[in-house]
């Protein structure tokens, strides 16, 4: 999820190809360093076994004609989200909700309610004759006080004995998770607490969307914030230091504290547009300003995190990775449809991305490139919030070579090769989801689907809903791509990294949030970096504490002197609810030279409002985006 006004600083100016460059350019800053795009390459993706599904959630209906062995069933929803490969390769960690379980005291009352499994990926089975094995099923009450409920993003840890889960750590000691001997009554779940006030009392602070890095020492987290009366976000960094026997703060049991706390985020540094301090009737847009919005993870050396951005482009939600210790920043992606959940390949030469590249979802509102991101000052929460229709995504796994989009290149569908009918591998109707993960040996991908359901098809909604082909009907599914060709390539051992990141500050407990600076209200001028200039004129709520309202006009305007940018664009965006926004976007962009292209809204403009957490598409008006003689039109409501 990307918000408006995401953090920024100067990068250093650095030549790798891969780095941050203009608007609409390819990744060529090193003269001849770019290689060729790279061809197709063979790809076969199977299904991964899961447990059966119960005719209901009743309890007992999982019977032993269901489950000879009695290991569990799940519902046809299944509460399926998979993870990452165990560091043998031959296992994926994942969350299922078991239902229909029996009354205790049978021995499979334990396979009830949300629990992480491992699934075996190589086609073979666990000594219980399953392919898969239930990790915190019958794990004892009092290995897991003050644990939390939420077992979302499970990411093993390259020790193996321990598994990331929402904010707890499944921890077997001195046994492999994999092993035999890690039975639930060696298993321990500790809760991670996040200290936040200056006297270390209270249930911490909220983290979201954690990351374990590869060194097993530090945890990348974002954590939303609310002030002034708009909903934010910042990311964060913190080292894992295990606490026997906590004396603040709740819960009192035994934990993981994030201690040496990095927010990634410097507030008195310089952000990607800005007056410029010698020209204050100038804009400058700071193509090597470093922004992160939402942490998304980490390379496999530990090197770098990968994090959504701010615009390079305007509309077009990317993924960028930058150096935890210089700031030198890559765009991964640069295809103008959104991006969100991504993995970088253990020898970090490419990224595979869940994207909706091919739905045509965004490209009413990016699909002209080259336009400077400056109406994204206050447009991204909504733009980024129209790739979903609430649950009903339009993801698809895309691999793409540490390079990025270029030219005609924009990646490979992993899932490409099918017939496109109901439960085919590339059946539209079943959603990529996040997180899609790398083998260790770089030679497969894990990911996960979902089928659209209503309300999110059906009814009202003008998609229609798709029976499951699944077994028991269920409406998720557990995914690996074998990249064929490919040879074992591992990730090196990743070596601890230092707790400070030196374009971060570091956080103080119950310290202020700080304020995220935009350009103030008046008249300015931002020049192409080839030819022509944007007359920008920018107006601020009555308390001055965000922009309101971003007015364009472009004249001759040229970053990349291949096309040349003429019109106006006028965007107001207000905020009726806390996670609300709503847009009135007037357009009428006219694109000349290499591409030919228009971006205009119909006679009374286009007005969206949206919601950030649900993602229900709801406009009045018209926004079409023309790119040469094919028109891309806005998604029809409530889809």
């Amino acid at each position: 999820m990307h918000l408006d006004h995401v953090s920024a600083r100067s990068a250093r100016h650095v030549t790798d190809p891969g780095e941050r460059r203009r608007p609409g350019a390819t990744p060529t800053a090193a003269a001849g360093a770019t290689p060729p795009a790279p061809k197709p390459e063979p790809i076969t993706v199977e299904e991964l076994p899961l447990p059966p599904v119960a005719g209901s959630t009743d309890a007992g209906s999982c019977t032993e004609a269901i489950n000879p062995h009695r290991t569990g069933c799940v519902g046809r929803s299944v509460g399926l989200q998979s993870g990452g490969f165990l560091p043998d390769g031959r296992s994926v960690v994942a969350r299922v909700t078991f239902v229909g379980a029996p009354a205790a005291p049978d021995p499979a009352s334990v396979y009830s309610g949300p629990q992480l499994i491992l699934v075996r990926a190589d086609g073979g089975k666990f000594p219980n004759g399953d392919a898969w094995k239930c990790v915190t099923c019958g794990v004892p009450e009092k290995n897991a006080a003050g644990r939390s409920p939420a077992l979302d993003y499970p990411q093993p840890f390259t020790d193996g004995k321990r598994i990331l889960a929402g904010t707890n750590i499944i921890d077997c000691g001195s046994h492999p998770i994999t092993d035999e001997a890690c039975t639930p009554e060696k298993i321990h779940i500790y809760p991670i607490h996040w200290n936040n006030t200056a006297d270390g009392s209270g249930n911490g602070g909220s983290i979201r969307e954690l990351r374990i890095h590869p060194d097993d020492v530090h945890l990348g987290f974002n954590s939303f914030t609310i002030a002034n009366g708009r909903f934010g976000q910042f990311a964060y960094l913190g080292r894992l230091a295990f606490n026997a026997t906590p004396t603040t703060g709740t819960p009192l049991t035994p934990r993981y504290d994030l201690t040496n706390v990095t927010r990634l985020f410097d507030p008195a540094d310089t952000q990607p547009v800005t007056v410029d301090p010698d020209h204050p009737d100038e804009l400058v847009y700071n193509r090597d300003a470093l922004s992160v919005g939402e942490l998304r993870g980490f390379s496999k050396d530990g090197k770098e995190v990968t994090y959504i951005g701010y615009p390079e482009e305007s509309s077009n939600i990317d993924v960028f990775a930058a150096d935890l210790t210089t700031g030198k920043v890559r765009r991964l992606t640069g295809h103008p449809e959104y991006v969100d959940p991504v993995d970088l390949s253990p020898d970090g030469g490419w990224t595979v991305a869940m994207d909706t590249r091919g739905s045509d979802r965004q490209m009413f509102l990016a699909g002209m490139r080259g336009i400077p991101p400056i109406t994204d000052l206050i447009t991204t929460s909504a733009t980024s919030s129209t790739r979903n229709n609430g649950p009903r995504r339009f993801f698809q796994p895309i691999l793409i070579d540490r390079y990025g989009d270029r030219g005609d290149y924009a990646g490979q569908q992993i899932n490409a090769e099918g017939d496109g009918s109901p439960g085919s591998v590339n059946d539209p109707n079943w959603n990529g989801m996040a997180d899609p993960k790398w083998s260790p040996d770089g030679t497969a991908i894990a990911y996960w689907q979902a089928l659209a359901v209503s309300p999110a098809c059906g009814g009202t909604n003008p998609l229609p809903c798709e029976t499951s082909t699944e077994p028991g009907g269920r409406t998720s599914r557990l995914m690996i791509a074998h990249l064929t060709s490919r040879k074992p390539s591992p990730a090196p051992k990743a070596v601890p990294i230092s707790d400070e990141v030196p374009w971060g500050v570091a956080y103080e407990p119950g310290s202020p949030i700080p304020t995220r600076p935009h350009p103030p209200a008046g008249t300015y001028t931002l020049r192409g970096a080839n030819h022509g200039t944007a007359k920008i004129e920018i107006t601020e709520t009555p308390d001055k504490i965000a922009i309101d309202t971003v007015s364009v006009t472009y004249t001759d305007y040229s970053d990349d002197g291949a096309t040349t940018l003429d019109g106006t664009e006028k965007v107001t965006v207000t905020i009726p609810a806390l996670t609300t926004s709503k847009v009135d976007w007037f357009s009428d962009l006219t694109q000349t030279g290499a591409t030919k292209a228009t971006k205009k809204t119909g006679p009374d403009g286009f007005h969206l409002t949206i919601d950030v957490l649900t993602n229900i598409f709801g406009a009045t008006g018209t926004l079409t985006t023309t790119i040469d003689s094919k028109a891309y039109r806005q998604p029809a409501n409530g889809m």
